[in-house]
């Protein structure tokens, strides 16, 4: 085991290669990428001396669950990794191992760890006291606003959306503008587009 800040980084140790190596012999998919290197198909991948697959610096897993999972245990529950939440993990494995779906099975593989997860429900901060909203009297005196952006230009060179909606029903006006608008013209589009219809609102929010 090599450390690596306070994570550790997962080394083949001789009892798992020689486990990789008999069940890659056996695994469908690393078969064919076997003859894939054969017919020179597959220069990613390679074939150390003891007839272990690669892939660039990273060993290709085979399928089988419990060789994936002494990987897990060993970069998670080891005496130098202080079990590490997904992405670290995740960042340490892919690093010398290869697998599909290795990201979601580390995901799983936390989840289900008892003693990191009371770890990180220390370290979270608590959660705020919720503040309900106040219950609306009137229809269109309070009024949201939004911006939705990164839209394809239209052919009048509009690319957001202004969205004006009343906190009360739920009516929304949707007002195509420009990002370079400015606060003067926005004024405007509103006075013209929603105040002219409905009035001043008592507060815009």
């Amino acid at each position: 085991m090599v450390k690596l800040g306070t994570l550790a980084t997962p080394v083949v140790q001789p009892t798992l290669e020689d486990q990789t190596r008999e069940a890659q012999e056996g695994d469908l998919e690393i078969m064919n990428i076997r003859e894939l290197i054969k017919k020179d198909k597959a220069s990613e991948y390679s074939v150390d001396d003891k007839g272990i697959v690669w892939f660039g610096k990273r060993i290709c897993m085979p399928t089988k669950k419990e060789i994936r999972n002494l990987i897990l245990q060993e970069a998670h529950e080891s005496a130098y990794s202080i079990h590490p939440g997904s992405t670290n993990m995740y960042q340490d494995i892919k690093s010398h191992f290869r697998w599909s779906g290795m990201k979601q099975d580390i995901a799983e593989y936390v989840a289900l760890c008892d003693i990191f997860q009371r770890v990180k429900a220390k370290h979270q901060k608590p959660a705020g006291l919720l503040q309900p909203l106040k219950i609306l009297q009137w229809k269109l005196k309070e009024i949201g606003m939004d911006f939705r952006t990164g839209f394809p230009k239209t052919s009048s060179c509009y690319t957001s959306i202004w969205v004006i909606v009343d906190r009360l029903t739920k009516v929304a006006h949707f007002i195509p503008v420009m990002t370079t608008y400015s606060g003067k013209k926005l004024a405007e589009l509103y006075m013209t587009r929603v105040m002219c219809r409905h009035g001043v609102p008592r507060r815009l929010c």
